[in-house]
C-alpha cells in the first residue's frame, strides 16, 4: 500500500507579491480610464471635406480647423525606450495629419505623395530643421527626431499655404479628440496628476485629477 504525502501549499509572502507587481509592465498594472469632452471653439470657416482638418491662423494664433483638442496626462512617467515611428504625409498640397501629438524622442517621417517637390522646414525653438527639396521617390524618407518638448510649426518653402503642427509632449498618455470634443485615455496609472487639453498655440486648459485602479473618471473642459 502506497501512501502519498501532500505538503501544504506555499503562498507567496506579501513582500513577494509587492515585488512581483513592481516587475509587471505598466500596461499590466494600469487600469484607470479618463473619458469626457472638451468644449471646442467654433469652426473658423466651413469644415474641411472628409473631416480632414488643417491649421489656420488668426491674430497670430495657430489652431486646427475644424477644431480638435489634444488631451494629455501630465506627471512623472517613465519614458519609452523607443517610441513608435510616426508619419506626416504631404498629399494634395497639405500636411496629413495637420496636427500630430508625439512623445519626446519620437522619429517622424515626412513622405511626399504629390507629383512635385516639397521642402519642409521649421524655425520653432524645440526643433529647427530644413529637409531640402525632394520628390515622392526620395529614399530613405526624410525624417526628424523630436527630442525637446514644445510646439513645432511646419511649413513648405515652395507652397506657402501649407501649415502643420507637431505637439511634442513629455508624457506617453495623450490622445486627439474627435471634432465633437470627445476623448478617452486608457491604461493609465493610478495617482494624482494634471489633465490638460491643448486647443491652440495660445490656449491650454487644465484640471487636477485623481485616478483609481479599475475606475473611469469623467472629465469635462472647461
Amino acid at each position: 500500500m502506497k501512501i502519498k504525502l501532500r505538503l501544504p501549499m506555499k503562498f507567496p509572502s506579501p513582500l513577494a507579491l509587492v515585488l512581483l507587481a513592481a516587475l509587471l509592465p505598466n500596461n499590466a498594472r494600469a487600469q484607470a480610464v479618463i473619458e469626457g469632452r472638451v468644449e471646442l471653439p467654433k469652426t473658423h470657416f466651413a469644415p474641411v471635406m472628409n473631416q480632414r482638418y488643417e491649421i489656420v491662423t488668426k491674430a497670430g494664433v495657430l489652431a486646427p480647423n475644424p477644431p480638435v483638442a489634444v488631451v494629455y496626462l501630465e506627471g512623472s512617467f517613465s519614458q519609452s525606450a523607443s517610441p513608435p515611428v510616426q508619419q506626416i504625409v504631404q498629399t494634395n498640397f497639405a500636411f496629413v495629419p495637420a496636427l500630430l501629438p508625439v512623445q519626446v524622442g519620437t522619429k517622424v517621417e515626412f513622405p511626399n505623395r504629390d507629383n512635385t517637390f516639397h521642402n519642409i522646414f521649421s524655425f520653432s525653438p524645440p526643433k529647427r530643421f530644413d529637409l531640402g527639396r525632394y520628390r515622392s521617390d526620395e529614399k530613405p524618407v526624410p525624417s526628424q527626431v523630436f527630442d525637446k518638448p514644445g510646439l513645432v510649426t511646419l511649413r513648405c518653402d515652395i507652397h506657402e499655404h501649407m501649415r502643420g503642427l507637431i505637439l511634442v509632449l513629455e508624457t506617453p498618455h495623450f490622445v486627439t479628440s474627435d471634432t465633437a470634443g470627445r476623448f478617452q485615455l486608457t491604461n493609465l496609472p493610478p495617482g494624482r496628476y494634471t489633465l490638460k487639453a491643448w486647443l491652440s498655440s495660445k490656449t491650454t486648459l487644465e484640471v487636477p485629477v485623481e485616478l483609481k485602479t479599475n475606475a473611469t473618471l469623467h472629465v469635462s473642459f472647461p
